[in-house]
């Protein structure tokens, strides 16, 4: 008996340390929709069919650390970014109004509902989300990455020659962002900075770098 009461509750302690895993983009998705940015949610989420109050209620979320409600759903699929420490939940918008934004609630299956602002502050494009979360903790290039993200140029175009390749980085900083290039110092794993531009997202969003949020 004791020995089943140990394994029921190892099994829910896993499950729970399951739920409460940090989700950030590890991999570079070619197909994925195009997004403006993120916006930080907080522990009840209403989403509608349109940016209008008076609009259908397409779904009704609540979720902590333990899981969501309802349970047809992840962390992975509700959230672009989750930090559970942090209690930072980030959710893609795909649109975006003075007092709404349309925002991707289910990743699998593309499903999409608008959220009325309670802070215009908490909706902050792509750009914004580099520059803020980018510079504070550095960078990673994503798994699947082109050949070419791991070179660095001297200018932002795409043209240019490398000057240097990127090898097995162990940091890299975050200087500026000019559209779809970045200014970047890398240190690579003999520990010698180097500094140029790296392009950073294709012309059509897909995202080859994403900060390393700890």
């Amino acid at each position: 008996m004791k020995k089943i009461i140990f394994t029921a509750i190892l099994f829910f302690s896993l499950a729970a340390s399951a739920l409460a895993v940090d989700i950030l983009p590890e991999f570079v998705i070619p197909a994925a929709p195009i997004t403006y940015g993120v916006y930080q949610v907080g522990h009840g989420i209403a989403l509608y069919s349109e940016p209008n109050d008076k609009a259908p209620v397409v779904k009704k979320i609540t979720w902590n650390t333990e899981g969501i409600i309802p349970n047809d759903l992840t962390f992975a699929d509700l959230f672009a970014v989750y930090i559970g420490k942090k209690d930072l939940a980030l959710m893609s918008v795909t649109d975006e109004t003075d007092d709404w934004v349309e925002v991707i609630y289910d990743n699998r299956k593309g499903l999409k509902g608008w959220i009325k602002k309670d802070d215009p502050f908490k909706f902050n494009t792509w750009m914004n989300f580099y520059n803020m979360y980018g510079r504070k903790y550095g960078l990673v290039i994503l798994k699947g990455a082109p050949e070419f993200v791991y070179s660095l140029f001297g200018t932002p175009e795409d043209n240019e020659k490398a000057i240097s390749t990127i090898n097995q980085p162990k940091l890299i900083n975050l200087n500026l962002i000019r559209g779809n290039w970045m200014l970047v110092t890398v240190v690579d794993a003999d520990g010698t900075p180097k500094t140029g531009y790296i392009r950073w997202r294709s012309d059509d969003g897909v995202k080859y770098l994403f900060p390393d949020i700890k």
